[in-house]
């Protein structure tokens, strides 16, 4: 898959949507469209058409643009443009291991807090992850997937390591992996779902830090094998091939 081919799916996406003006909307619908994987990473994103748009000038889309390559979910390279942020496949594997980190210890603090309505919360959105997998829809299946795990973590009611968690998991979202796997892959991992929402709604620590530990394992071993000539992965090193004025 080249990245010349996503020249203008972003703006594409944004001209279907009812939009605002204000720099909050701006940087809120330019998020969603990336971590929705609307716009694939490498997809250039031109900010004279952005703002056309948004009906806006330059600088708040520039502004805009900057917080967000802040949060790693742009790059910027100078006489090129902005991109979506592309991460090598060392990088990407390294921010799985960052995440499993995080969430272990944020599974261990939850399982202790978590209420009846956290519960609740957690069987429901397995049920919403299940019917994704039955109907064989991979972007449903990565969506629901996050959803599942934050029902699963948010009750350690630990902002610091929850933000420091959403950023790691926000920079892995443009590639949308989960909807790259097979479907036996999936089914595999939602088995491994089903695991851990038990030994959540049993309030088993233990059990449910070593199913989600042989998740992660077998996640990261899936992600190995994602195709890396498909222009979604970065390159170790990759030279430029000319500048693109559109997106400067």
């Amino acid at each position: 898959m080249s990245v010349s081919r996503h020249r203008s799916v972003l703006v594409t996406w944004l001209s279907g949507r009812p939009l605002g003006s204000s720099q909050s909307v701006i940087l809120a619908e330019l998020r969603a469209c990336i971590l929705d994987g609307e716009a694939p990473p490498g997809t250039p994103i031109p900010v004279d058409a952005v703002a056309a748009v948004f009906g806006v000038s330059r600088i708040p889309v520039r502004e805009a643009l900057m917080t967000l390559i802040g949060e790693g979910l742009v790059d910027h390279r100078p006489n090129f443009g902005y991109r979506v942020a592309m991460l090598t496949a060392a990088e990407f594997a390294e921010i799985y291991l960052a995440r499993e980190a995080l969430e272990t210890a944020a599974l261990r603090v939850a399982v202790g807090r978590a209420g009846e309505a956290d519960v609740e919360r957690a069987r429901t959105a397995h049920a919403a992850l299940e019917e994704a997998v039955r109907v064989g829809d991979g972007r449903a299946h990565h969506r629901e997937s996050r959803r599942f795990h934050l029902a699963l973590i948010e009750p350690c009611r630990m902002s610091r390591l929850l933000n420091m968690l959403g950023t790691a998991w926000n920079m892995t979202e443009p590639l949308q992996p989960m909807s790259h796997l097979a479907a036996a892959e999936r089914a595999l991992l939602h088995a491994d779902h089903a695991d851990m929402l038990a030994a959540f709604t049993a309030r088993d620590a233990d059990r449910l830090i070593g199913v989600c530990t042989a998740h992660h394992r077998r996640l990261q071993a899936f992600i190995t094998r994602l195709p890396q000539h498909t222009g979604l992965f970065a390159a170790s090193s990759r030279p430029e091939t000319g500048p693109d004025k559109e997106n400067v």
